[in-house]
């Protein structure tokens, strides 16, 4: 990351961002819930910061998200240096000697990945995670993409292209919007989130990853700063399986899971307006027994599944009767012209003169299907004075 101390600098990019992506106003960003964060019972810590300088606590360091796009100005840069400062172990030597430097090279950009028709379903859904990696998980203080959770999808999926073209590194909140956006061309796969509240020495952490579903078996795709708490592969048998194996990762990092929510099926089309339902299931794990647990999300699951299958069945059922209409329009079309084709036929008359003739009735079906058709009653010998 690198940054002026100039004023010019910082006055250049505060000029920029008024014509950036964001319509958002605000210096100072306040977070947005539900990422990858830590929150204290006290709030000491935030007395006397106004209500545009709130923060959160992600692994009990303070974060800010940033609302106002790109290019990023100079507040938030001049905090996140500050943030690298304290948290930094060679601190202010350090960022002095990155911000004075006369050159730095470019960090390399990942590529956002291409899906080939040879590739199967987990291939995919690697290839999307080592993008992720690539990416990186972002330490800097500041979360670089705002994430409404009760924003359309069509404006989410706006911010993920958003994130492919800057590249920078990103949260656990992120990635999950990062994933929707890279896997809607798989319609054979099911995106859900799954959310975790744990605790941990008297603080409260949030984290989120995205949950899919595949032939029968389940696994997740996300960011986190342990390798087991975001990626699972697509082997889990049912949903409770996938739940319990991320209890177990936290357990080894003595974390205690107070609550887990499971969200519904997010649509594979990236233009509709709904938001994404977060929360339909929320299990409160330290009231609820494993069985019990188990049974509510293999509940859950089955309902999941039960209403995709519903919304199949109402596709096909809405072709169906499509497929119908044009059926009886064409039925009606072979009756209105056959009088006059078999007239024309018998007599000797050029095609030429019966298409002109259903040119201007013939608007369902192809002529050319709608003639070969008439031939074929006309050899039957369905009516009389046929050759």
């Amino acid at each position: 990351m690198t940054g002026s101390s100039s004023n010019g600098t910082c006055k250049a990019a505060v000029k920029l961002s008024r014509h950036s992506r964001s319509k958002s106003t605000n210096n100072y960003c306040s977070s947005s819930s539900g990422a990858e964060s830590a929150s204290s019972g006290s709030t000491a810590n935030n007395a006397g910061r106004s209500s545009g300088e709130e923060e959160e606590k992600d692994g009990g360091v303070l974060f800010y998200v940033n609302r106002t796009g790109f290019p990023i100005e100079c507040p938030i840069w001049e905090r996140m240096w500050t943030h690298v400062t304290k948290i930094h172990p060679d601190g202010k030597e350090m960022v002095d000697r990155i911000r004075n430097a006369a050159y730095l090279p470019k960090p390399p950009v990942p590529l956002v990945p291409n899906f080939k028709p040879s590739m199967s379903v987990p291939d995919w859904l690697q290839a999307i995670q080592n993008y992720m990696k690539l990416l990186q998980y972002n330490h800097t203080g500041t979360q670089f993409f705002e994430i409404r959770k009760t924003r359309p999808l069509s404006g989410l999926m706006e911010t993920a292209r958003e994130m492919t073209r800057e590249s920078l590194p990103i949260k656990c909140l992120e990635a999950v919007i990062l994933g929707i956006y890279l896997t809607n061309g798989l319609t054979s796969v099911e995106r859900f989130p799954i959310s975790f509240k744990t605790q941990f020495s008297g603080n409260y952490f949030h984290h989120v990853v995205l949950g899919v579903y595949c032939n029968g078996r389940y696994g997740t795709v996300g960011m986190s700063r342990r390798a087991d708490l975001m990626d699972k592969p697509l082997a889990f048998r049912t949903l409770s399986e996938l739940v319990f194996e991320f209890e177990d990762s936290y357990r080894r990092y003595l974390h205690t899971v107070k609550k887990v929510k499971i969200g519904l099926y997010v649509p594979h089309d990236p233009h509709v307006f709904q938001p994404i339902e977060w929360k339909h299931l929320v299990l409160n794990s330290s009231k609820v027994g494993r069985e019990d647990m188990r049974k509510d999300l293999e509940k859950h699951a089955r309902d999941m599944r039960m209403k995709v299958g519903q919304m199949k069945i109402s596709l096909l059922s809405k072709i169906k009767k499509q497929r119908k209409k044009e059926t009886v329009g064409y039925s009606i079309e072979i009756t209105t012209l056959w009088p006059a084709y078999i007239h024309l036929y018998n007599v000797g008359e050029p095609c030429s003169k019966v298409s002109l003739l259903c040119s201007t009735s013939s608007s369902m079906a192809s002529l050319n299907h709608l003639f070969a058709k008439l031939n074929q009653l006309c050899r039957l010998q369905l009516f009389g004075g046929v050759k």
